[in-house]
């Protein structure tokens, strides 16, 4: 029993070895493999052509701004391939230390510290190359960008020694500002080719600023001159020809003081050469939108005149000769609401309209009147009169218009009398076949109020006849008459139909009735009662549902 818990002792403190050796050599190899990443990290920062890269902006010559930010990223290579690096070896140096010594846990922290020593490095040299790198590329854009303002600018030099008379008043300013332009690039080449890049990059910015500003100006100016030096001066001289010739022919502009207005437009378009002359461009624009409006306006009130005048000349005749018509149809048509109101009523206002249309007539005659002597002594802008032609003609066609309305009307009086009387006979007609008709019947009697029915539709026919027969007809109250016949007639035709149907059907009732008269007390009664109803007090229906109730009662269905 002894030997055999020391043999089991040994072999689990042989067990406890081999793993805690097992561990170790794990842990150790690991340790190993995070140093050779590390060496192979500094190996390869190492090798970065970082001092060819200073070697060649060290030969740039650089000076001002550009030497100054050279250095310090220099300074910074130096200070981290020194320091850095040093700190750098001596950190895997100790990982290496105790690595061997089997001292993982203080080597894994040692490596955690050299592994950030290196990102910050690797960071560092990043930072460092790329403001190497933006050395270089500024110097290159700057080359680039000089070349395209210079094309600009020279572009602009040719521009103004090829076709300086297009720039007018503007050329002394342009030239100026063209000699700003190359100032600037003159500083920029001294600074470039100095080694300094970046401040020259600031004076290329303002250069190209002003080359492509100055480059729009010149772009704009010849139009804007084009327009004062030549278009607007011709258009006015043309404007100014052609209101002379107009008052030479006897015109009335209708604009006061039109003289004047042109004097007013040349002023402004001296005014802007002024103002181009400083090359204030958008005031230039602005005025030169203006001033072409009221050119245009100018050759619009001289056009509108010209093209009134030939409108008034070939509507002078013809609106005197429309106010003549209008005259005479208003006239006839007087006399024909005079002939026609004695034989009919009017109810639609036709004489006060007609008179109305008279003095509408004659306010525009009095007009033409007042306008013709202007005319002819040359006192009134012809526009004036052409409105006033328009505004008769409007007038002149709706009196017309309402003219033919009211004669036409007059005309279906008689059409409408004659379609009238055609009903009246054809109410009495069917009035005088419904009374034979009812006498066919061969009825006991009839009741009082088909009766009445009877005798008012017969009084309201008499009474179309009368209105037909008077000495002034009137038509709407015939209208309403014939209508208001036409629907009682109908009522009474359905009265007539219900009567005899229902007639017809007592007396089958009550011959019905007599096989149950002895038999059934009930339905004798009930026919004893539906005969006086029948033959004394003519109440077909009241003796139909007597009759028909009773037999109900005895055989069901036969109703």
């Amino acid at each position: 029993m002894g030997s055999n818990l020391i043999i089991g002792i040994v072999m689990a403190i042989i067990v406890i070895a081999a793993v805690v050796y097992g561990v170790g050599f794990y842990m150790r190899k690991k340790n190993q493999e995070k140093l050779k990443s590390l060496e192979d990290r500094k190996k390869a920062l190492l090798d970065l052509p970082i001092n060819d890269e200073i070697e060649e902006i060290r030969k740039m010559h650089l000076v001002g701004q550009s030497h100054t930010s050279f250095k310090e990223w220099e300074e910074k290579w130096e200070n981290l391939s020194t320091e850095k690096f040093a700190e750098l070896e001596s950190q895997i140096f100790e990982v290496e230390n105790l690595n061997d010594a089997f001292r993982f846990v203080k080597a894994q922290t040692a490596i955690a510290k050299a592994q950030t020593t290196m990102d910050n490095m690797e960071a560092e040299i990043q930072k460092i190359r790329e403001g190497f790198k933006e050395l270089r590329e500024s110097e290159e854009r700057n080359s680039e960008k000089i070349h395209q303002a210079l094309d600009v600018y020279e572009e602009m030099k040719k521009a103004l020694r090829e076709r300086g008379d297009q720039f007018g008043p503007a050329f002394a300013e342009i030239q100026k500002q063209i000699k700003n332009v190359e100032s600037e690039f003159t500083s920029f080449i001294t600074l470039n080719t100095s080694g300094d890049p970046v401040e020259a990059h600031d004076v290329l910015e303002s250069a190209e600023k002003n080359t492509f500003a100055l480059e729009e100006l010149m772009r704009k100016i010849p139009d804007e001159y084009e327009s004062l030096h030549k278009t607007f001066p011709e258009q006015l001289e043309e404007i100014a020809e052609g209101y002379q010739t107009l008052m030479d022919q006897g015109y009335v502009l209708p604009v006061e003081n039109f003289a004047e207005n042109i004097q007013h437009v040349n002023h402004r378009v001296n005014n802007t050469l002024d103002d181009l002359e400083k090359v204030e461009i958008t005031t230039v624009e602005e005025a030169n939108v203006e001033t072409a409006q009221q050119i245009d306006q100018l050759y619009e009130v001289m056009e509108h005149e010209i093209a009134a005048k030939r409108y008034v000349t070939q509507n002078r005749k013809a609106l005197a000769d429309a106010i003549v018509h209008a005259t005479n149809n208003n006239r006839q048509l007087l006399i024909e609401l005079d002939h026609t109101s004695q034989t009919y009523t009017l109810n639609h206002n036709e004489l006060a309209r007609a008179r109305s249309f008279q003095s509408e007539i004659e306010e525009i005659a009095r007009r033409n009147d007042s306008v013709d002597p202007k005319l002819e002594a040359g006192e009134i802008p012809y526009s004036e009169v052409e409105n006033f032609y328009k505004d008769a003609y409007k007038i002149l066609d709706s009196v017309e218009s309402e003219q033919v309305e009211i004669d036409q009307a007059l005309r279906d009086l008689r059409k409408d009398e004659k379609i009238a009387q055609d009903k009246a006979e054809d109410l009495e007609f069917r009035l005088r076949n419904l009374k034979r008709f009812v006498e066919k019947q061969r009825l006991p009697g009839l009741p009082s109020d088909y009766l009445d029915s009877f005798y008012n539709v017969t009084d309201r026919v008499e009474e179309l006849d009368d209105t037909l027969n008077r000495t002034r007809v009137d038509m709407d109250e015939v209208n309403q008459t014939v209508a208001i016949c036409e629907d009682e007639l109908s009522i009474l035709k359905e009265k007539t139909n219900d009567m005899v149907d229902e007639a017809a059907l007592t007396e089958q009732m009550m011959q019905y009735a007599n096989r149950y008269r002895h038999s059934h007390t009930e339905v004798r009664n009930s026919l004893e009662r539906a005969i006086d109803l029948f033959k004394y007090e003519y109440r077909y229906k009241d003796a139909l549902d007597e009759i028909g109730n009773a037999l109900e009662r005895v055989e069901p269905g036969v109703f």
